[in-house]
């Protein structure tokens, strides 16, 4: 058993900012933080396009991000947090600016700033094309001159620890549902130990391995959604997955989708059919910057008009000089499997990019459980409503792990939060792993595999309907008592765990999907093509 004050489960600039906030605040108490991957390997380090942060006070302003923020999220956002991130957010980026992060500039040492679908102006502060990368490498550097904060890599959480192992009844309708810590898998050795917390942070970020096409990491399962749904926490507005437009399509390549970003498209780039038609005029006036839902779905109408897998990105016109000034990292991508993109086009296809639900919190980043806490792509805040808008992600982690710092700092102090040493079931149990063993084939969990990102992608996509929905719940049902059987008597391992969370995952988004009668954002169901005068949450 393990013992710590604070302890922060993920890696990514949501969980790094906060633990650094909290280790200088308490430099005599123990921070802990867990990722089950290397510690780099985060949603974090693969954004490309940037942060959108109002800094330039004479071309833009806190109500012209507000409005693209609100219009975006479609009747969804929640005005106050929207106001709160938008307006606290100069502070939170100035910050990572002290901690090390490098933003490009012009010659006179201004920012250069982008501007992406949905943005009234440009205000996406960049590195490159790879600005997550260099803000993940700043908040690491700075994590490792901490004394008091601890990593622990290749660590996988199994659940929450909650009064349930203590033997109480814990339901959803249960009151004040405490986090006393978690179960977690030492990859290393092999063995499932308890780590108990007197606050807990979940940063587990996203959830798009449960598609076939995503472009996130393959470490994105949804786990901490998972964890919060089995422990009897509040998850909502699932059904609302964020598409990007412009993944790079490779026929024949399997896994995580490299990502094009949308600053290609705020620069000039052009979507063009396979006829060579500039398309996304037909669809909106906003054309190729218009918000990611309507570009994904014109995209994949265009693809099935068409009978392709796949669309054009024409950036022909740039020059190669400004290309790879802006866009390095695509442009040695797309030369790597031979697009020289001055005589090409790029060909793209949407893919999973983003969970615009996720773990309901309040406007401090608590969730509906006792000191437990979530921030970054993990949490549902209100900030994003019914579809992101681009570049607002990086922002909304960022400002919400200082909230989350700023309230747990308040609980800490005040010692309202006390980890029990005895309950109804005496000390906290051990893990019990009797009766189980080790699975006689892998096919088992990698066809289940398989079968669930087959399901959500061609039932539970861009586009969707009542038929469809319900298919997709008969099969992840069967998935479900299969995997269940599977890890009841079977030696755990990383990729059963993963299965069971993603199914799980997949579970809410299709319920939450059922439960919308209406299409909004990022969810259209050809049933319901119309908005509902009723807008609501989807609280499972």
């Amino acid at each position: 058993m393990r013992q710590t004050d604070f302890l922060v489960i993920g890696s990514g600039i949501a969980g790094l900012t906060y633990a650094l906030k909290v280790a200088s605040h308490f430099p005599d108490k123990k921070i802990l933080i867990i990722t089950k991957a290397a510690a780099d390997e985060t949603n974090t380090k693969y954004a490309q396009g940037g942060i959108a942060v109002v800094n330039d006070p004479e071309n833009d302003s806190f109500e012209k991000h507000i409005e693209d923020t609100l219009i975006a999220g479609d009747g969804l956002c929640n005005e106050k947090v929207v106001e709160v991130v938008v307006k606290e957010g100069p502070d939170r980026v100035r910050e990572i600016i002290d901690w090390g992060a490098r933003f490009d500039k012009e010659a006179d040492g201004d920012y250069k700033r982008g501007k992406e679908g949905g943005h009234s102006e440009f205000r996406i502060l960049h590195h490159k094309d790879v600005t997550g990368k260099e803000l993940e490498r700043a908040l690491i550097e700075e994590v490792a001159k901490q004394k008091n904060i601890e990593f622990v890599k290749h660590c996988f959480v199994v659940d929450i620890i909650t009064q349930h192992h203590l033997g109480y009844l814990v339901n959803k309708a249960t009151p004040d549902v405490e986090c006393y810590g978690v179960y977690v898998l030492n990859l290393e050795s092999n063995m499932i130990e308890k780590i108990l917390a007197k606050i807990t942070l979940l940063a587990t970020g996203g959830n798009g391995q449960v598609y076939r096409a995503t472009t996130n990491p393959s470490i994105a399962t949804g786990d901490g959604v998972a964890m919060v749904y089995r422990a009897k926490g509040r998850v909502e507005n699932m059904e609302f997955i964020q598409f990007h437009p412009t993944a790079l399509y490779e026929p024949g390549v399997k896994g995580q989708a490299f990502l094009i970003t949308e600053a290609v498209r705020g620069d000039g780039g052009i979507l063009r059919n396979r006829n060579g038609e500039a398309f996304m005029e037909r669809y909106d006036e906003r054309k190729d910057l218009a918000p990611r839902d309507i570009v994904a779905r014109a995209i994949d109408s265009e693809m099935k008009r068409t009978g392709t897998e796949h669309v054009w990105l024409d950036c022909r016109h740039f020059g190669k000089e400004r290309f790879i000034e802006h866009f390095p990292n695509i442009h040695d991508k797309c030369m790597s499997i031979g697009i020289d993109i001055i005589k090409h086009m790029i060909p793209v296809s949407p893919a999973a990019h983003y969970s615009c639900g996720g773990i309901k919190t309040d406007e401090w980043g608590r969730s509906s459980i006792r000191n437990l806490y979530a921030c970054g792509e993990c949490a549902s805040t209100g900030l994003h409503g019914a579809n992101r808008l681009a570049s607002n992600s990086l922002l909304e982690a960022m400002v919400f792990a200082h909230r989350c710092y700023m309230d747990a700092v308040k609980i800490f102090e005040k010692e309202e939060t006390r980890t029990p040493q005895r309950g109804a079931g005496g000390l906290f149990p051990d893990w019990n792993a009797q009766g189980t063993a080790e699975p006689r084939e892998m096919i088992l969990i990698t066809q289940s595999l398989k079968e669930l990102q087959l399901v959500m992608s061609d039932y539970v996509g861009i586009v969707r309907n009542d038929i469809r929905l319900q298919r997709a719940m008969r099969r992840l049902d069967l998935l479900w008592e299969e995997t269940e059987q599977l890890y009841e008597t079977s030696t755990l391992s990383p990729q059963l765990l993963e299965l069971r969370n993603m199914i799980t995952v997949g579970y809410l988004i299709v319920k939450g999907a059922s439960f919308r009668k209406e299409s909004r954002g990022l969810h259209f169901n050809t049933d319901y093509p119309d908005k509902s005068s009723l807008v609501q949450n989807i609280v499972l």
